[in-house]
């Protein structure tokens, strides 16, 4: 089993490209964090106040469901978290996942796909959802990025 494992949520299949790559360069296993009840296109819908991610991102104590609780955190040192950018931070699902396990003397290596937004405080703001860990600031993996880039940045981070 490898040390480093790359976490992601992955809302339409962005992320989960990028977790995928980057799994590959670093040789980690992957885990896809999985909400209790998927999120459906209507779910998503930024512009709809009503929206199920515009609810949930409007309420800092929003934490959805997580459908499963097996990701093997104990035996990692180095997790690499991965995440769309919702209204300028992580979803809140991806602080249900950090609060459901001990990251005491990890390394959390965030990092994140978007449109047009940047990676911003997250990495302050998720702070407090995993007391304990190493929060190193991460990047953004949009498009295609070599896998020897990634590697690269891989061995700087952690």
């Amino acid at each position: 089993m490898s040390k480093t494992l790359v976490a992601y949520f992955s809302a339409s299949g962005t992320t989960k490209r990028a977790a995928e790559k980057l799994a590959s360069a670093v040789e980690g296993d992957l885990y896809e964090i999985k909400p209790a009840v998927p999120y459906t296109h209507a779910d998503l819908n930024w512009q709809d106040s009503h929206s199920r991610s515009s609810v949930e991102m409007n309420d800092p104590s929003s934490r959805p469901k997580l459908a499963d609780k097996n990701a093997d955190i104990p035996g990692r040192d180095r997790i690499f978290l991965g995440f769309p950018i919702w209204w300028y931070t992580a979803p809140t699902i991806v602080r249900t996942f950090l609060e459901s396990y001990d990251f005491t003397g990890k390394t959390i290596v965030l990092f994140a796909t978007s449109g047009g937004s940047g990676m911003g405080n997250i990495c302050t703001e998720l702070a407090s959802s995993c007391p304990g860990a190493r929060i190193a600031d991460g990047r953004m993996l949009n498009g295609r990025i070599p896998e020897e880039k990634l590697k690269q940045w891989a061995e700087k981070v952690g």
